[in-house]
């Protein structure tokens, strides 16, 4: 499981798990197209590829992108927010989605934070660590009840004094159950195996430079792909597609 997570989701298909399972290889075109949208101040060039098990919480300088049919998500340290409100308006609903997902979390920090907005406006949105909520705005939904219960509790160490103001779950927990509940799959805890893993979803990386400082074609190093090893992200990163 990835141990750092910061993404969003635009959704508009029904079943997102099922367009996942469907279209293992994600549109490379128009995740160049996007990355460039969301990041007009810098310099996009493709760069390592893969699947969300490994690029899920990416560094500042970096951004993975899987665009399929009615699902897009967008791995970007920008969702990695203590208060989800704040999130840009450009990354709120950049495709004039029906649905918007924030899903963030650190399992070093025990922090965790999901948001959710329709058709752009604000619904729901949650941040905290183990003992400390950073944010809490909006209805809160059916789904995290027994969270809120206590039916979820932090499981501590052998040894470990639990705070006083311990939550009653566990907040990067908590983001992925919200992860479950929206999208279909979780990024932690035991799976059937049937259920779709993060290693399953394919995303297009990118790396962003200040204008201007991007390396030049014949410069730029043949990039790694960490995966399935699909022909058209191929085609893309060695072909016409490259920027200078």
């Amino acid at each position: 499981m990835p141990s750092t997570v910061a993404s969003l989701w635009y959704v508009d298909a029904p079943d997102p798990v099922a367009v996942l399972r469907a279209h293992p290889g994600p549109d490379p075109d128009a995740a160049f197209a996007l990355a460039r949208q969301l990041n007009p101040d810098r310099d996009v060039v493709p760069a390592a590829s893969g699947t969300m098990k490994v690029w899920a919480g990416p560094d500042p300088e970096s951004v993975y992108i899987g665009c399929y049919p009615g699902v897009t998500v967008v791995c970007s340290n920008q969702a990695a927010l203590p208060r989800p409100t704040k999130l840009p308006e450009l990354l709120v609903r950049p495709l004039a989605s029906e649905h918007t997902f924030l899903v963030s979390y650190d399992l070093s920090l025990g922090w965790g934070a999901f948001a959710e907005w329709e058709r752009g406006e604000f619904r729901r949105s949650f941040s905290a660590t183990r003992v400390n909520i950073l944010e809490d705005e909006g209805m809160p939904r059916v789904w995290e009840r027994p969270y809120w219960a206590g039916e979820h509790p932090i499981e501590l160490v052998p040894g470990e004094l639990p705070d006083p103001q311990l939550l009653p779950f566990d907040p990067p927990d908590f983001a992925d159950a919200a992860n479950r509940q929206w999208l279909g799959f979780g990024y932690r805890g035991k799976d059937s195996g049937e259920d779709l893993t993060a290693d399953q979803i394919e995303v297009c990386g990118f790396s962003l430079f200040p204008k201007g400082e991007a390396p030049k074609a014949e410069s730029t190093p043949e990039p790694r792909i960490e995966t399935n090893g699909k022909r058209g992200l191929l085609r893309w990163l060695r072909g016409r597609d490259r920027v200078s």
